[in-house]
């Protein structure tokens, strides 16, 4: 559904109305495009070290024009605050308060980016305040940016460096249109495994600016519940991004999921998810036709809400067998066959009432939670090798199912965020891509909210 009131006060008469008013001014935000520079501004790399350095070279051969300090007047397409080296709060002062000039000169749409190590990796207190420290901050500007600009960091892990190829990828997606509803999230990266750097350089037909001009070409996806909505815009962003997909759905839907099918170019399987041949049949799909499975996005879910008080069995069990039992029942198949990549990769949808709660949904947030619980329980499983699981927790995003909520209810909910609206079903399905492809081969066991820093809606 259109937010018109975002498109209202992006006009000049009513902007000044809500601005003498004092309402939310929501700015339009700055989406991926193929012809979109990553930085047209200078980026400022600000924090001292050997880590700063070396990252601020990379940036240089991106073709993004670099500034180590804040130049009076001077426009910023981003900011990016190197800490790794911290060992104690007093050592934030000064690149934090250098930060804080920085942020007056974002352009609409700018970006912060913190990169600094995990606090549970030390066992110095000081050490561990200074990083925990550099989170809260982060989160804080995250909330008084504005003009579409987004703050978020990354969390170095084990032997990752701050110009590993994984540390790399994650901050070329946060600089970029392609993270325009993720804000204030903080994605924890690890060294790229070994078994991961011959996909990297087979798939390095890089821009200008590093970046992959097709970064899954020659992978297949399978994308679930893909007839409609979040699922539709998954598919469309992954054959977008050279992914061959495999889009599936019941069969009731299958109209609509021949649509999308002919869209990507790609093929339809109608199933249903909780049949227990449902991982047989697609896996005996994918090898007839393309040979190996690459990605699986575990999208399709659905809500019965009630309150618990008023909630039947019915309701909770078609919730929790669509949700997650699905999932780890298919999982546990597609693990275990060779059709499956060694450096396959598993995204699942998680949501934020699955981390926060929301009325009326027990049964939804039992299962969103239990998502999250499966992803972190196997990530263990995969450390060490070629192979990830994630999830992706969307918040308050436009779709069919929030176009059903009040009104008001709903333009409240839009406006609670950091940034003032809702989020847009492309904005999950870039998170999703970027967390299929090669660059995000050290990102494992990562939950990654797409909500506008806001805990509100399914």
């Amino acid at each position: 559904m259109a937010d018109t009131y975002l498109d209202l006060v992006n006009t000049p008469l009513p902007a000044r109305i809500a601005k003498a008013l004092g309402l939310p001014r929501p700015s339009v935000l700055r989406r991926y495009s193929p012809a979109e520079a990553l930085a047209p501004q200078p980026v400022l790399v600000a924090g001292a070290g050997a880590g700063a350095d070396a990252l601020a070279d990379v940036l240089l051969g991106w073709d993004v024009e670099v500034r180590r300090h804040v130049l009076p007047g001077e426009k910023l397409s981003a900011a990016v605050v190197v800490l790794d080296r911290s060992a104690s709060p007093e050592e934030l002062a000064a690149p934090m308060l250098e930060l804080g000039q920085a942020v007056r000169l974002l352009v609409p749409g700018g970006r912060v980016v913190g990169l600094f190590r995990s606090s549970a990796e030390t066992t110095d207190p000081a050490e561990a305040a200074a990083r925990q420290g550099i989170d809260g901050a982060i989160r804080s500007v995250a909330r008084e940016l504005r003009n579409g600009a987004t703050a978020n960091g990354i969390i170095l892990r084990g032997d990752a460096t701050t110009t590993d190829p994984t540390t790399l990828g994650t901050l070329r997606f946060l600089l970029s249109g392609r993270s325009a509803y993720v804000d204030g999230q903080f994605i924890e990266v690890t060294a790229t495994p070994a078994e991961n750097l011959a996909d990297l350089a087979a798939s390095s037909g890089a821009t200008g600016e590093g970046m992959p001009d097709k970064p899954l070409a020659g992978k297949t996806a399978v994308v679930t519940g893909a007839a409609r909505g979040i699922g539709a815009k998954i598919a469309e962003v992954l054959a977008r991004d050279g992914a061959r997909v495999v889009a599936v759905d019941v069969p009731a839907a299958g109209e609509q999921l021949a649509r999308v099918a002919n869209t990507v170019h790609g093929t339809a399987l109608q199933l249903d998810i909780t049949a227990p041949d449902a991982a047989d049949r697609i896996l005996e799909h994918v090898r007839q036709r393309y040979g190996a499975l690459d990605i699986v996005v575990h999208n399709a879910g659905i809500t019965r809400d009630k309150l618990l008080a008023n909630m039947d069995a019915s309701r909770w069990d078609s919730v929790i067998a669509v949700n997650i039992a699905s999932q780890l029942r298919m999982n546990e198949q597609i693990l275990a066959s060779p059709v499956f990549s060694a450096t396959g990769r598993i995204i699942s949808l998680a949501s934020t009432s699955g981390i926060a709660g929301n009325r009326g949904q027990s049964n939804y947030a039992a299962s969103k939670a239990g998502v999250i619980g499966m992803v972190r329980a196997q990530a263990a499983a995969f450390d060490g090798g070629g192979r990830t699981i994630n999830a992706v927790a969307p918040g308050f995003i436009e779709t069919d199912m929030t176009a059903k909520i009040p009104p008001l209810t709903r333009q409240v909910a839009r406006r609670l965020s950091s940034l003032q609206q809702g989020g847009l079903p492309v904005d999950v399905a870039e998170t999703i891509a970027f967390l299929a492809s090669d660059e995000a081969a050290g990102i494992n066991g990562q939950v990654v909210r797409v909500c506008g820093q806001n805990l509100v809606g399914a």
